[in-house]
């Protein structure tokens, strides 16, 4: 697999989702939490989600419990929260691991293609984010204090 989109996720609903329905846009490939300092990002994601959606873009959101235990709550805790609190209309995909050996094929593949700082291969926190653009490659990652409106121009060359 080489395009982000060749792999099947699990959607929130624990059904397979195949990403190829999202060949062709601009992706925002997140790690989320509900009780993480960063979680106020949502409202930025869904900001951009609401702005650049109909020129092919989608923000998808896989939430993470593996950092400080932040991200405790079920499907449809998480599902209900991001709703009523934030709003969040963009995809959210079922519980995943970022990093160790259970660490979905998905965020493998991202952290291959764009490694952090200094060239590790680990996610540090929630809300790292992987820009991929239309042919399915990443482009840039950003780190969770990157806040969601700064990635605006960047998304933007992409579409």
């Amino acid at each position: 697999m080489n395009a982000i989109t060749d792999h099947i996720v699990t959607g929130a609903d624990g059904k397979p989702v195949d990403l190829s329905a999202y060949a062709g846009k601009v992706l925002l490939i997140v790690n989320t939490a509900s009780k993480c300092g960063f979680t106020p990002q949502y409202a930025g994601l869904e900001a951009l989600q609401r702005r650049f959606a109909d020129k092919g873009f989608a923000v998808l959101g896989f939430p993470c419990n593996q950092f400080g235990a932040q991200e405790p709550g079920d499907a449809e805790e998480i599902r209900t929260f991001c709703s009523l609190t934030y709003d969040v209309t963009f995809p959210m995909f079922a519980k995943v691991d970022v990093n160790g050996a259970d660490a979905a094929p998905l965020f493998t593949a991202l952290k291959k293609q764009a490694p952090g700082f200094l060239g590790t291969g680990g996610i540090k926190w929630n809300f790292t984010k992987f820009l991929v653009d239309r042919g399915g490659k990443v482009v840039e990652r950003y780190a969770p204090t990157t806040k969601p409106e700064a990635l605006e121009a960047d998304i933007a060359k992409l579409l």
